[in-house]
């Protein structure tokens, strides 16, 4: 992108402007959530069909991320936040509109492609914002998507509740996200291609440095997804906990994951992104030893908040890192979001493999296996903590730092 300059004011302006997006985004995948068994009596699928449906979101975002950077490219990166949002609010309405299985896994890979080319692009805004503003803010903005996921599960239950038809519901929900983010958009950096730059490829492999900082996502990601979709069902089978508190667990772990993205931006400004995540992996191994040794609920359920706790910002950092760490953004944030999405996509099915061939806590021996690995490792987010320059006055020009 261009090497535009920018007020302090507009930046700081393009930051609520972002955040504002991230929360939209994630009130689309909350309201679309709480209405799936809705969706799935009425297109008629078996609990077994519906888990096949529901890989399709991510299949339809890996294969529409790399397009994000080459859209971008070509209308701007406002235009193309705008219309790439736009698309992924209105495509709330149709996996309720799908009929039988065929058409709900053609709904859901749509859902998902349009998630996916959205994520890339709003992060990528991101990115600018934090390189000009010269302190973390990606942990924020995540939160930020934490935060609007509730307010739109909130929103969901309410519907479920009323008894309401989802095809009513999401055209609403779609109607006001759709408004919401075309307002949010007007205000996020405007960045525009350089006269003599190339157009970045329609498809490519991520870079190498990418694949690294993917792996670490890759563990953090794998971590949550099986905490959330497993720690209630840890609780009542290996200790005998009640419905009740084992969902209080899962409540809590989401709960403690927002509160740290939230709040993460001041620790990573403090001792810097690798030195934050080595201490999450830190946590999030202790978590996870005490969620396999545990025979109190008390303690599994810490264990679990521990998991929460550590691997919190670790995504938002791995996005951070990625957009500078070559000379296409785009691309780089693609590939780290591919392995992410992928990491989510097998981390619930492959813990139920090893627990059907073992047991639930052999499962968790491999999630701490891979929280250490956020330790180990955490030294390939380094370009996160690259230098920047300081802004000092209300009314400096802000250029992109980066050569």
């Amino acid at each position: 992108m261009s090497q535009a300059v920018y007020d302090l004011r507009e930046v700081k302006r393009a930051r609520y402007a972002v955040a504002s997006v991230f929360a939209v985004h994630g009130a689309v995948t909350g309201s679309f959530a709480t209405r799936v068994p809705w969706i799935q009596d009425h297109a008629g699928v078996s609990a077994g069909q519906l888990g096949l449906a529901l890989a399709f979101p991510a299949l339809g975002a890996s294969v529409a991320m790399p397009l994000a950077g080459s859209i971008s490219h070509r209308f701007g990166a406002r235009n193309a936040l705008r219309g790439l949002m736009a698309l992924w609010t209105l495509a709330l309405t149709l996996p309720s509109l799908a009929p039988n299985l065929l058409t709900l896994c053609l709904a859901l890979f749509t859902f998902g492609a349009t998630a996916g080319m959205a994520d890339v692009a709003m992060n990528a805004l991101g990115v600018e914002v934090e390189t000009r503003l010269n302190r973390s803010i990606m942990s924020g903005l995540h939160g930020m998507w934490s935060a609007g996921a509730l307010i739109g599960s909130a929103a969901g239950t309410l519907a479920a509740h009323l008894g309401s038809d989802a095809r009513l519901h999401h055209a609403l929900a779609a109607a006001t996200l759709t408004l919401l983010g075309l307002v949010a958009c007007q205000w996020v950096l405007d960045l525009q291609p350089a006269e003599d730059e190339e157009p970045p490829p329609r498809f490519a492999l991520p870079p190498r440095s990418a694949l690294l900082i993917g792996a670490v996502g890759f563990c953090a990601v794998f971590a949550e997804g099986a905490s959330l979709d497993w720690s209630a069902v840890y609780l009542q089978d290996q200790l005998g906990t009640s419905a009740g508190l084992a969902a209080a667990c899962t409540t809590g772990f989401t709960l403690t994951m927002a509160v740290a993205r939230l709040v993460g931006d001041k620790v990573v400004d403090r001792y810097g992104a690798v030195r934050t995540v080595r201490f999450g992996g830190f946590l999030a191994t202790l978590g996870g030893l005490l969620v396999v040794v545990s025979d109190m609920p008390a303690l599994a359920m810490t264990g679990f908040a521990l998991l929460g706790l550590g691997i919190a910002v670790v995504v938002p950092l791995c996005f951070a890192a990625a957009g500078r760490s070559g000379p296409n953004p785009s691309l780089a944030i693609a590939g780290v979001a591919t392995i992410t999405y992928t990491s989510g996509l097998v981390a619930p099915s492959a813990i139920g493999g090893i627990a059907q061939a073992t047991s639930l806590m052999v499962s968790f021996c491999l999630v701490t296996v891979l929280s250490f690995g956020l330790v180990a490792f955490a030294g390939v987010l380094r370009a996160g903590d690259r230098d920047r320059p300081k802004v000092s006055r209300p009314d400096a020009a802000v250029p992109d730092p980066r050569p």
